[in-house]
C-alpha cells in the first residue's frame, strides 16, 4: 500500500518530555520526504504545531481541518498549504479520515485518545480498512496497549480487534507496518449486505 495523506492525531501540547516534539517534528519531515501529504487538526500550538511546521519546512503538503470554534480562539495555522474551516468538532473528524489513507496518533491528550479510538471502533465495525498505528515515544502509550489487551483477556474485545492497532517506536518501522496491512475480512458486515 501506498500513501498519498495521512492522518496525524496529536496533542494541543508539547508534554513533559523533549521527546514528543522531536517525534512530532522528524514524523513531519518524514512525511514530506516520503511526499506523504499530513493531514491533521489544523492548529498552530502543541505537537500538532510541530509536526505541521516541520512537514512544511521540508517542502511537504498540510492539511489542517479546523472547527470554527478553535480557529476563533486564534489557534488555527496560517502558515499551512491548506487551512479547512469546518462547523464542529464532528465534521472535523469525518473530515479528516475521509481524506486520508490511514491514521497515526503521537503522543496527547483527551481528543487525541478520543480520535483514535473512534477511527478504531470504525474499523473494528468494517466502516474503513484503513491501517491504524500508535507511534509510541517514551513508552507513552504502553499503558493503553496494556488496557487494550485487558480488554481482550476480559472478553470485552476480540484478539483480531486489538490487532486493527499497530504500534512502533520508530517512524519507518511505523510506516512499513502500516505499508503493509491488510484490514481483516467483517464477517458480519458481509452477512448484513447478503440480507440488503
Amino acid at each position: 500500500m501506498t500513501f498519498k495523506r495521512l492522518c496525524v492525531f496529536c496533542g494541543a501540547r508539547h508534554g513533559k518530555r523533549p521527546e514528543y516534539a522531536a517525534a512530532a517534528q522528524a514524523l513531519g519531515r518524514t512525511l514530506a520526504e516520503r511526499g506523504i501529504e499530513l493531514v491533521y487538526g489544523g492548529g498552530n500550538v502543541g505537537l500538532m504545531g510541530v509536526a505541521a511546521d516541520a512537514c512544511m519546512a521540508a517542502g511537504g503538503s498540510v492539511v489542517g481541518i479546523i472547527p470554527q470554534a478553535l480557529d476563533e480562539w486564534e489557534v488555527g495555522h496560517r502558515g499551512l498549504t491548506r487551512l479547512e474551516v469546518v462547523d464542529s468538532m464532528h465534521t472535523r473528524k469525518a473530515r479528516m479520515a475521509e481524506l486520508s489513507d490511514g491514521f497515526i496518533a503521537l503522543p496527547g491528550g483527551l481528543g487525541t485518545f478520543e480520535e483514535l479510538f473512534e477511527v478504531l471502533t470504525w474499523a473494528q465495525l468494517g466502516f474503513h480498512g484503513k491501517p491504524i498505528g500508535l507511534l509510541d515515544v517514551a513508552g507513552y502509550y504502553a499503558p493503553l496497549a496494556q488496557m487494550v489487551q485487558n480488554g481482550v483477556d476480559e472478553g470485552f474485545m476480540k484478539p483480531e480487534n486489538a490487532e486493527l492497532l499497530l504500534r512502533e517506536h520508530d517512524i519507518d518501522t511505523l510506516l512499513a507496518a502500516m505499508a503493509h496491512y491488510r484490514a481483516p475480512v467483517r464477517e458480519q458486515r458481509i452477512q448484513n449486505e447478503k440480507q440488503l
